[in-house]
C-alpha cells in the first residue's frame, strides 16, 4: 500500500505553523482595534465585528496547533476535526460577510444613536459623565478635534465654564484649515465624529483585507488536510 508522502506531511505541518502565526496576528491586531476602540468612547456594539475576529485569531491559533500535531503525528481524527471546524469557520466568515452587506443600514442607524448618546453625555452637567468628558478632551487633543457632530455646540454649557480649554487650539499659529474662532477664542474645527468614522474605516479595510486573504488560506488548509487524510488511509 502507498505510504504517506513526506512533501504532503511536511507541507501540511509548514502551513499550520503558518496558519497559527495568522491566528496570532489577527488575536493581537483585533485585540489592538478593540482597545483604541474603547479609548476613543466608542459604545461596544458598533465593534462586534471586531470582537468576533477575537474569537476567530484565538479559534485559529488553536486549530493550527491541532493541524500541526494531526500532521506529525498522522492523526485522521485530528486531520478530519481540523477539516470539519475548518469548515465552519469557513462557512461562518462567508454568513457574517453577508450579513454585514444586508444590514448595513442598521449597523450605520445604530452607530448614529450611539454618537447622539455620546453627544448628551458631554452636555452632562450634573457630574455623572465626568471621567467620560476628561477622556473625551484627551481625544480631541490628540485628534485636534472638537465635539462629535456639531463642534463646541455639543459641549452645551460645558464649553463656557470658568477656566474651560475645551477644543481649545493649541497650536503656536492657528492655521484655518485646523482651528476657528469661536466665542473670542481659537478651537479645531473639525468634529470628532468625523475623525472617528475615517478611523473606523480604515479599521474595516484592514478587516476586509485580513478576512479576505484568511479566506485563501483556510481554503488551502481544507485541500492540503484533506489529502493528507487520505494518504493516511491509503497506507
Amino acid at each position: 500500500m502507498a505510504g504517506v508522502s513526506r512533501c504532503m506531511k511536511y507541507s501540511m505541518f509548514i502551513f499550520n505553523f503558518f496558519f497559527w502565526v495568522c491566528g496570532c496576528i489577527i488575536l493581537g491586531f483585533s485585540i489592538w482595534i478593540r482597545v483604541s476602540s474603547t479609548q476613543q468612547g466608542v459604545e461596544s456594539s458598533v465593534f462586534a465585528g471586531v470582537n468576533l475576529l477575537i474569537a476567530v485569531g484565538a479559534i485559529i491559533m488553536i486549530l493550527g496547533f491541532l493541524g500541526c500535531c494531526g500532521a506529525v503525528k498522522e492523526s485522521r481524527c485530528m486531520l478530519m476535526l481540523f477539516f470539519i471546524a475548518l469548515l465552519l469557520i469557513l462557512i461562518l466568515q462567508i454568513t457574517g460577510g453577508i450579513l454585514g452587506a444586508v444590514f448595513k443600514p442598521q449597523v450605520e442607524e445604530a452607530f448614529t444613536l450611539t454618537l447622539n448618546t455620546s453627544v448628551n453625555a458631554l452636555k452632562s452637567t450634573t457630574g455623572e459623565y465626568k471621567e467620560y468628558q476628561e477622556e473625551f478632551q484627551k481625544l480631541e487633543k490628540k485628534d485636534k478635534c472638537c465635539g462629535l457632530l456639531n463642534g463646541p455646540e455639543d459641549w452645551g454649557e460645558n464649553f463656557n465654564k470658568p477656566s474651560s480649554n475645551i477644543c481649545q487650539c493649541e497650536l503656536e499659529k492657528p492655521s484655518s484649515d485646523l482651528c476657528m474662532k469661536y466665542q473670542g477664542r481659537y478651537i479645531y474645527k473639525k468634529p470628532c465624529g468625523e475623525v472617528i468614522i475615517q478611523q473606523i474605516k480604515d479599521n474595516l479595510v484592514i478587516i476586509m483585507g485580513i478576512a479576505f486573504g484568511l479566506a485563501v488560506v483556510e481554503i488551502l488548509g481544507l485541500v492540503f488536510s484533506m489529502s493528507l487524510y487520505c494518504q493516511i488511509g491509503r497506507k
